[in-house]
């Protein structure tokens, strides 16, 4: 394994859920963990927690949609540090009105927008501080970037699948430059998504879906891996997979 004290980690979607988690396992690790979301706020509040914990912190508030923000929070790293050893690019969202029945073209925008388009962004900002020294992309797909199913709408679905052709054609380019590329697809994970789905998740469905302290140990597991380790791809899904146990009812 690879002792990550003294790295550089830049976590993007980093205010709530998996990115939080990711950065905070990070930070255990030793590693300084730049924080950009589109709201200072959330950052600032995993900033303190890390700072709380014996960590380093900056925030670098960016949306990862808007190209110039990403460049600027990619330049405030570069000046910072000099460096980049891993990339959480974690951040997406989706919207309640998903369905081609109601879809609209500013969704569609915003949803593209936030977790395809804005994946290729900081991806392209990362790139030059990493290709000196090598590192590590890991990427936040979903189960439906693997699999298609009724329950997070096209938009999603396409956009998360565009995340895992744009990881595998990282490793594709730049395996040379020493950076591998990881892209994580996991099944119902809670986290504050959760609250588009109509009709609400239930407590007790809640508590059987993966925890993003879940994700954040997967990601910092991820990050230790020697040089001469690539895990290209992690499906990764509750134990109570509720689509397997619907599959099974129907038999």
């Amino acid at each position: 394994m690879t002792n990550r004290k003294g790295g550089v980690a830049w976590v993007t979607g980093a205010g709530t859920g998996i990115g939080e988690a990711g950065a905070l396992a990070l930070a255990r690790d030793g590693m300084t963990v730049v924080l950009t979301g589109r709201r200072r706020e959330p950052l600032e509040s995993v900033a303190a927690k890390v700072a709380a914990a014996g960590g380093k912190a900056q925030v670098e508030p960016a949306d990862v949609a808007d190209a110039k923000a990403v460049r600027r929070a990619a330049d405030a790293i570069g000046a910072a540090f000099g460096r980049l050893d891993v990339l959480v690019n974690n951040a997406g969202l989706n919207v309640p009105e998903r369905r081609w029945r109601n879809l609209q073209p500013d969704a569609i925008q915003k949803i593209i927008g936030a977790n395809l388009t804005g994946a290729f962004l900081v991806v392209q900002a990362a790139l030059p501080l990493m290709r000196a020294t090598g590192g590590v992309m890991i990427h936040t797909s979903s189960w439906a970037g693997r699999f298609i199913g009724p329950i997070s709408g096209p938009a999603y679905m396409a956009a998360k699948h565009g995340v895992v052709a744009m990881s595998h054609s990282i490793n594709l380019e730049e395996g040379r430059n020493g950076i591998r590329s990881s892209v994580l697809c996991p099944g119902e994970v809670a986290t504050p998504i959760l609250q588009y789905r109509d009709p609400p998740e239930k407590p007790e469905d809640i508590a059987r879906m993966l925890q993003s302290e879940d994700m954040g140990e997967l990601i910092a597991f991820i990050a230790r891996q020697p040089p001469h380790v690539c895990i290209n791809e992690v499906v990764i899904s509750p134990t109570h997979n509720r689509g397997y146990a619907k599959m099974m009812e129907g038999r």
